[in-house]
């Protein structure tokens, strides 16, 4: 059978990572692949408390429908959150979201035309770009340094291409873990404002830090009205839940609602519900530090066994908090061709080259997931990673 498709599906495309983790779904195989929690960090018990009790007490509401932009009183609070992190917002500019993902879908549907160009920085989280292509949009890479995107290159690209919008994960990014200084923040927001182009600040990770001051929102800086803020409860709760969050200028509230209305009409009621019960009735923040002080062993434990076992031509840095070690093999190695003996050796990452979105991509990198594994799994299959590297390295 022959099916006649729209054209835009054509810049669809698979999750890279989702389709490595098909193949190193074995239950012999240690993967660094994949961006999950670790599910010993899941609340279960405070989460069955609160489900319980909002179905006992609230029950024929939380199984209705609800409103499309988000349950209320969970707007609130995270309204005020938001507030404690410097931004200027109210409930009404807080949209609920089945997770943060289905922000960028709507960010995308609702600016984006084809042809239209979006600045990312390199390399850049590709599920990003995979909500983007699906409205045909074209990518211009902006380069980044230790410290994350160069806003001076920002800066020159934006005058030169007049983009759409532009995309930055600002803290502890997926998938270098690099962290954006105060003063750059400042000036991205300032260039957006200054060309008027919206800025997707996307902050699933900022709340895992490992060392050092939080760093404020590039919202909250002047210029902020022109950024969309993103958030989401899949890493300091539970990513299975699917419910993340924007902050934005009301329009564009109203804008989301009306993509949100077209698509599933609202976010899983029991699921909001439930959360909100949940940060009601618990410490969030010594949640987190519980998280944090588990994957700060996590990151140790993964870069003392690198630092042991890795060739010394491999590169990396420390990241200050987050899920993910960026690692540089020599010049000419080629990360994707090393997956399918690395899975055969029993362990698994994920290749650098898909996180490359408007430039070549820079084979010889590839990216390691520390929070969802023990640290003896860790130990042993950094090992194997490291013996692999040796052998195919020199």
């Amino acid at each position: 059978m022959k099916f006649h498709y729209a054209d835009r599906v054509a810049g669809m495309q698979s999750s890279a990572i989702r389709e490595i983790l098909k193949i190193t779904q074995q239950p012999d195989v240690i993967s660094f692949a994949g961006g999950m929690p670790a599910p010993d960090t899941f609340p279960v018990a405070e989460l069955r408390e609160a489900v319980n009790y909002i179905l006992t007490e609230h029950g024929a509401e939380a199984l209705q429908y609800g409103v499309s932009e988000g349950y209320a009183p969970l707007r609130a609070w995270i309204a005020e959150r938001m507030q404690g992190k410097g931004m200027d917002c109210k409930p009404e500019n807080i949209f609920i979201s089945a997770g943060s993902q289905q922000v960028l879908d709507f960010t995308g549907k609702i600016f984006l035309n084809p042809g239209d160009k979006v600045m990312v920085e390199s390399p850049v989280y590709l599920a990003a770009v995979q909500a983007f292509r699906a409205y045909q949009a074209e990518f211009v890479a902006v380069p980044a340094d230790n410290q994350g995107m160069d806003t001076t290159a920002l800066a020159e690209k934006v005058a030169a291409a007049n983009p759409k919008l532009i995309y930055i994960n600002p803290t502890f990014e997926n998938p270098r873990g690099t962290t954006l200084p105060a003063e750059r923040r400042a000036k991205v927001a300032q260039i957006a404002a200054a060309y008027q182009v919206p800025v997707i600040e996307d902050d699933p990770y900022g709340e895992l830090r490992f060392e050092g001051p939080p760093l404020p929102p590039l919202k909250s800086f002047p210029g902020g009205e022109w950024v969309i803020h993103m958030g989401s409860f899949s890493k300091i709760i539970s990513p299975g839940l699917r419910v993340g969050w924007a902050v934005a200028d009301t329009d564009i509230i109203r804008k989301l609602t009306m993509a949100k209305q077209a698509s599933d009409v609202h976010t899983n009621s029991l699921a909001q519900q439930a959360i909100h019960r949940y940060l009601s009735t618990n410490d969030l923040a010594a949640h987190i530090r519980r998280i944090t002080d588990i994957y700060r062993v996590h990151r140790d434990t993964m870069l003392a066994e690198m630092e042991t076992h890795f060739p010394a031509a491999c590169k990396w840095r420390k990241p200050a908090g987050g899920m993910f070690i960026w690692v540089a093999l020599p010049p000419g190695a080629d990360a994707t061709a090393l997956l399918s003996k690395a899975v055969a050796e029993k362990v698994a990452f994920v290749p650098g080259a898909p996180f490359y979105a408007a430039e070549r991509a820079a084979e010889n990198t590839l990216r390691l997931n520390f929070s969802n594994s023990s640290p003896d799994q860790i130990r042993t299959g950094i090992r194997r990673l490291g013996m692999l590297l040796r052998q195919e390295l020199g």
